[in-house]
């Protein structure tokens, strides 16, 4: 059994040695392909949901619709910003632009084509939501969506309030 966990660990080092407390900072793209650092996404002061998602991902875009819908009367209580970060590769990033468009979602959405946001955030599957504070510190995340998923996410940026 302990070499089991030994190996375990060594198959996976990842996990211990790049877990994040906060925003890391690496390169991503806006929709108009230029380059931007994923820690200049959060507005000081005011919470971040930052939510891993892709075209062909079928909770994610329930998961975003959901939020956006919300995101409104969220952001009047809160502040709390939304940021979508498209897994498309380079392959379907094309689609994303006109994704979002089609949508109507006016949020800021940056596409990590090259996985490193994903990477430095131990990504695994999609949709993936983190929530930072006001300084960029991760304060909660989920993976999956099941309706009503964002009333516990809302409820944790409430609690920031306090």
């Amino acid at each position: 059994m302990r070499k089991l966990i030994i190996m375990a660990i060594l198959a996976f080092p990842g996990i211990l040695l790049y877990s994040q407390n906060s925003i890391p900072s690496v390169k991503v793209q806006d929709l108009k392909g230029k380059s931007v650092q994923s820690d200049k996404l959060l507005v000081t002061g005011k919470p971040l949901i930052m939510s891993f998602w892709a075209t062909w991902c079928k909770p994610c875009i329930k998961e975003l619709s959901t939020m956006y819908e919300m995101l409104p009367d969220w952001q009047k209580e809160t502040g709390v910003q939304l940021v979508a970060v498209s897994i498309d590769d380079t392959r379907s990033s094309a689609k994303v632009a006109p994704f979002v468009s089609g949508r109507g979602w006016d949020f800021p959405v940056v596409l990590d084509v090259n996985g490193d946001l994903k990477r430095a955030l131990n990504v695994i599957n999609v949709p993936h939501t983190f929530l930072f504070d006001g300084t960029g510190k991760l304060v909660y995340q989920h993976t999956g969506y099941a309706e009503g998923d964002e009333k516990e996410l809302y409820g944790k940026v409430k609690s920031l309030k306090k």
